[in-house]
């Protein structure tokens, strides 16, 4: 076999998660190679989302990794990247109307304080004090002052152009079709140009491609894929800069510096967008944007003349439980999974990257266990 190129570590896939991990391996001096099975760098759900850096309301087993990024993480990132990745650390509220919300919200926000995030339940005069435009409907919210958001193009390239000046190496439209074992070991991958590529640890990080990738090698994460939409706004007069979501989870976003709000959601349309699902195109603009205006317009009825400048899709990796893969799994010595992120792995992205970078270089994280990310949980009893 003829090898087109050999590291320490071969990365499938150029998403955020992707890029982190290559650039915290590179920062420790290992030789990484990424693979992108597109011509563009983060095409997909890591730059097509609302751009949340958000801890509450999350999974508890996610949680501390979030905080940890919010706290040790995000606030440096621009200067460490050199390239301003627009991180604004100033709250979120997930707002609710009448009492099923606020049922949700409450539980969510013990959950969360339960880890010890300062998350607190507000009223509807406690919420417009905070941000003065929402409508009159609003009668509750959850509010994490820590929370924030970030722009998460500009995320991906950062941690893309940071690892490349480390000594990294992307390859683009080198499409992963095959994981190739050597002596009872995962070697090689191959890619659709015929090309193959050689690591002594091959991190597939490739979004919900992976699942099909790993069933070469007996590995099978349930996760199914899941479109991920955005819909963005003319330039308007600076409102606000909290993060806002709601209690049915049907929309979130922010205004960015620049003036135009992003907003993301689901409209339960999704599962009929079949194969343009996440392929960077936008199937979707004349069912979902209006959809995902009129719910945003009844917390917001000053955006009510607000006009759409333009829609955009990637797909997300929704895992089985909700919560992302991150292991070696033992059955195929060389291999590491990170994967099943489920449209919560941007904000969780410099500490997933981080800690990857551990587990491969080192067999184990130690800046915070990976233990509740492990593949086996599917196979094991539930506690």
């Amino acid at each position: 076999m003829t090898v087109t190129d050999k590291a320490e570590v071969v990365i499938i896939g150029s998403g955020v998660i992707g890029n982190a991990a290559a650039y915290y391996m590179a920062k420790r001096g290992a030789s990484v190679i990424v693979l992108e099975g597109s011509e563009i760098i983060g095409n997909g759900g890591s730059s097509r989302n609302g751009g949340g850096v958000r801890q509450s309301a999350r999974d508890p087993r996610e949680l501390p990794l979030v905080m940890y990024a919010v706290e040790n993480l995000w606030p440096g990132l621009s200067d460490e990247l050199g390239m301003d990745v627009e991180y604004c650390k100033k709250g979120n509220l997930r707002l609710g109307k009448g009492e099923a919300h606020r049922k949700i919200l409450q539980g969510l926000c013990d959950r969360s304080t339960a880890q010890g995030l300062d998350v607190r339940m507000l009223d509807g005069d406690e919420v417009r004090e905070i941000n003065p435009y929402l409508s009159d409907e609003v009668t509750c919210a959850s509010w994490c002052p820590t929370d924030g958001h970030a722009n998460p193009l500009r995320t991906t390239l950062a941690y893309y152009r940071a690892a490349r000046q480390l000594g990294v190496r992307f390859y683009t439209r080198e499409l992963a079709t095959g994981l190739i074992m050597d002596k009872g070991r995962l070697r090689y991958v191959k890619t659709a140009c015929g090309d193959l590529f050689e690591g002594d640890t091959i991190l597939v990080a490739a979004g919900y491609s992976s699942r099909a990738l790993l069933h070469a090698v007996g590995i099978d994460i349930p996760m199914n894929k899941v479109l991920l939409e955005a819909i963005v706004t003319e330039a308007e007069p600076p409102m606000f800069e909290q993060m806002l979501g709601t209690a049915p989870a049907d929309f979130y976003g922010h205004q960015t510096p620049h003036g135009s709000f992003v907003f993301g959601g689901h409209t339960g349309m999704e599962p009929y967008f079949g194969e343009y699902a996440g392929d960077g195109l936008n199937p979707s603009q004349a069912i979902s944007a209006p959809t995902a205006a009129r719910a945003i317009l009844n917390f917001f009825p000053r955006l009510k003349n607000t006009k759409l400048v333009r829609t955009w899709a990637g797909s997300m990796d929704e895992c089985a439980d909700k919560v992302p893969v991150m292991d070696r799994p033992a059955e195929v010595p060389g291999l590491a999974v990170a994967c099943g992120f489920t449209g919560h792995g941007f904000g969780i992205a410099p500490a997933a990257g981080l800690l990857l970078s551990e587990l491969v270089l080192d067999g184990r994280a130690s800046t915070l266990s990976l233990g509740a990310f492990r593949y086996d949980r599917f196979a094991r009893p539930a506690d």
